[in-house]
């Protein structure tokens, strides 16, 4: 992510995610050396794969959230229910023409 762009819903959605869910990074040193001609060539790279456990705070995070998202149709009427369907249908399918 660049320094000017500020992180969308999505990008802290995915970054909370792979937090509470644990994950592997791989770090890469890398050493140079000028040889006799003065160019710079790569001498060593060593790539180390380090585990990041998951994080208990993120999962309960996330955990409230999707009760929240899940309980939202509870105390709907049939009536609600059916709007919501149709909005939810409307949406995919404009979501389909535009390739999203």
């Amino acid at each position: 992510m660049g320094k000017s762009k500020v992180p969308s819903f999505k990008d802290i959605e995915s970054a909370l995610l792979k937090k509470a869910l644990g994950y592997d990074h791989d770090e890469v040193v890398e050493e140079y050396v000028v040889d006799e001609e003065g160019e710079v060539k790569l001498a060593k790279k060593k790539v180390t794969t380090k585990h990041f456990s998951p994080d208990i705070p993120a999962a309960k995070i996330l955990l409230e959230e999707f009760n929240k998202n899940t309980n939202i149709y509870e105390n709907m009427t049939e009536e609600q229910l059916l709007k919501e369907k149709n909005k939810l249908i409307k949406l995919l399918k404009k979501e389909g023409k535009n390739g999203n």
